[in-house]
């Protein structure tokens, strides 16, 4: 499974490259902000969700610390999707957040 850090997604935003990132976590997580344009859908959405992802997109999976955002990348690799794990999930960012 690929990988991302935190520090590589602030130098793609930096480049204005087209960041498709999902947060899997839950409401009362989200609430507390999240990266700027990420898609909210919660891990226990995802097998009833994940039909709305396209699977010539490229995405990047975030969680808390990245147990879940990796237990997502699993399941939609699987499937055939494009997906990365943010390692160290939101505990690590360290860029802007949408609230």
């Amino acid at each position: 499974m690929k990988t991302i850090t935190p520090e590589e997604v602030l130098n793609l935003f930096d480049a204005n490259e087209d960041l498709h990132i999902v947060d899997v976590r839950e409401d009362e997580e989200v609430a507390n902000g999240v990266i700027p344009g990420a898609i909210h859908m919660p891990l226990g959405q995802i097998l009833e969700r994940f039909n709305e992802l396209n699977k010539e997109t490229p995405y990047i999976f975030v969680c808390h610390a990245g147990g879940r955002s990796f237990s997502a990348c699993s399941y939609l690799e699987g499937k055939g999707y494009d997906v990365t794990n943010l390692e160290g999930g939101m505990s690590a960012w360290d860029g802007e957040l949408e609230f």
